[in-house]
C-alpha cells in the first residue's frame, strides 16, 4: 500500500502579515510550523501502516520555498518514509487552484498512490479547497471532514462528522481524504526519527519537472484576485463611574447588555 500525505509549512499564526499592495502573505521573518491538521493526516498514515499486514510506504509531499524542507524533515521524523518538495520561484503567489495543479502533478511524479491524506484546511488560508481540488484534478473520489478511518482490502470506510450527525462511506482506492483534528492525537518525534530525518534525502521538483504550462503557475495561474486588504480598526468608548455614580453605571450597563439581547 502506498500512502501520500500532503504537508504544508505555514507561518506561526501569531505572526501572519499581508502585503497591502499584492494581497499575498508575507512569509519572510515569521516562525513556521507544519500545518496542525496535516499532522493529524500524517498520524493517520502512520497508524494505518502499523495496523495492516501488507507492506506500506508513506510519502509526504509539499509545495513551498526551500525552507519547507524543514517541515518535510519533521514529517520523516514522525514516521514518513520519503519526502518530495515542489519548490520554484515560479510557484510563488499561487492560490488554492494553482497550488492544487502543482501538487497533483507532483503526486503523479512521486508514484501511484492508493490513499492520499490531507488536513481539512490550512491555518494560513482556511479555505479547505486544496484537498478536494487535487482529487478532482487526479480524477479520484474524495471525502472530507473525516473523523474515523477503517482500511479494507480494496477500499476504506470513513466516518464523516457533519453539523447534524455522522455519515459513513465506503470508498474504493485510490481516493483522497481530508481529516479533522478529532481523528487522532499527533505523536511526538522520537530521537531515532530525528537522527534519521537529518540524513534523509529530500527529492526536489521544480517547474521544469512537472507538466504544467508557465502561464498556469503561481500568481499568473491563479484565478483568485485579492482586490483590497484592510485591518479592522479597534474602537473603544469608555465610560467611568465612581463613588455615588456606581449604581447609575451598573443600571446603564445592564440596559446596554439587555439592549444587545445578551441577556
Amino acid at each position: 500500500m502506498h500512502i501520500a500525505v500532503l504537508i504544508k509549512q505555514v507561518p506561526d499564526t501569531d505572526n501572519v502579515k499581508l502585503d497591502p499592495e499584492t494581497g499575498t502573505m508575507i512569509r519572510e521573518g515569521s516562525g513556521t510550523i507544519i500545518n496542525p491538521l496535516d499532522l493529524n493526516a500524517l498520524e493517520a498514515a502512520v497508524k494505518i501502516k502499523s495496523r495492516i499486514e501488507e507492506e506500506c510506504l508513506i510519502t509526504t509531499i509539499s509545495m513551498g520555498p526551500p525552507s519547507a524542507e524543514y517541515a518535510l524533515r519533521e514529517s520523516l521524523a514522525l514516521g514518513a518514509d520519503e519526502a518530495f518538495l515542489l519548490t520554484d520561484r515560479k510557484f510563488a503567489g499561487a492560490d488554492s487552484w494553482a497550488t492544487s495543479k502543482v501538487i497533483s502533478e507532483g503526486l503523479k511524479k512521486a508514484g501511484n498512490f492508493d490513499l492520499i491524506l490531507a488536513g481539512e484546511k490550512a491555518t494560513d488560508g482556511e479555505t479547505g479547497q486544496v484537498g478536494p481540488e487535487v482529487a478532482a484534478m487526479l480524477n479520484i473520489p474524495c471525502s472530507t471532514y473525516i473523523s474515523g478511518i477503517e482500511i479494507e482490502q480494496k477500499s476504506v470506510v470513513v466516518t464523516r462528522s457533519l453539523e447534524d450527525g455522522y455519515e459513513r462511506q465506503r470508498i474504493k482506492f485510490p481516493c483522497l481524504l481530508t481529516v479533522l483534528s478529532a481523528l487522532n492525537n499527533p505523536s511526538m518525534p522520537t530521537l531515532k526519527g530525528k537522527k534519521m530525518s537529518r540524513r534523509a534525502e529530500i527529492t526536489k521538483l521544480t517547474a521544469e519537472d512537472i507538466d504544467i504550462r508557465p502561464e498556469e503557475l503561481g500568481l499568473k495561474g491563479s484565478p483568485t484576485r485579492v482586490v483590497k486588504v484592510s485591518t479592522p480598526k479597534k474602537t473603544r468608548n469608555t465610560k467611568m463611574y465612581k463613588g455615588s455614580k456606581i449604581t447609575e453605571g451598573i443600571k446603564e450597563l445592564f440596559d446596554e447588555i439587555k439592549g444587545e439581547q445578551i441577556i
